[in-house]
């Protein structure tokens, strides 16, 4: 049986205090949820929604692993902050890829390490 998790990136080089970084992560995985495959969905939703944080260095890196995403035919979502806080107006902050297959996200995620 395949098991299904959803992965979010966060940009360790913003230093986000908890509740920000928190928030963000919330709108990633919300945003990519809500597009995704309704039959992938399910399936995770029944399994618990497993869900993985993970660190990227930083902008860059952050846009990349989208890219990469998006080449592997992931859906993923790109966070832009909306400004209202200490962020700047569109400050790329997370990604999120899936829910999907856990070997699929893993296949382009497993050299990072959880935030």
């Amino acid at each position: 049986m395949n098991e299904y998790k959803q992965v979010i990136l966060v940009r360790d080089d913003l230093k986000l205090p908890k509740g920000k970084m928190s928030a963000q992560v919330a709108h990633g995985s919300v945003e990519n949820t809500l597009k995704s495959d309704e039959a992938l969905v399910n399936k995770w939703l029944l399994q618990g929604q497993k869900k993985v944080v993970l660190k990227v260095k930083d902008e860059k890196e952050l846009v990349a692993y989208f890219q990469k995403a998006k080449d592997n035919g992931l859906k993923a979502s790109l966070i832009r902050d909306a400004g209202r806080t200490f962020l700047k107006k569109g400050e790329k902050t997370v990604v999120a890829i899936g829910p999907e297959i856990e070997e699929k996200i893993d296949s382009i995620t497993s050299e990072l390490k959880m935030m």
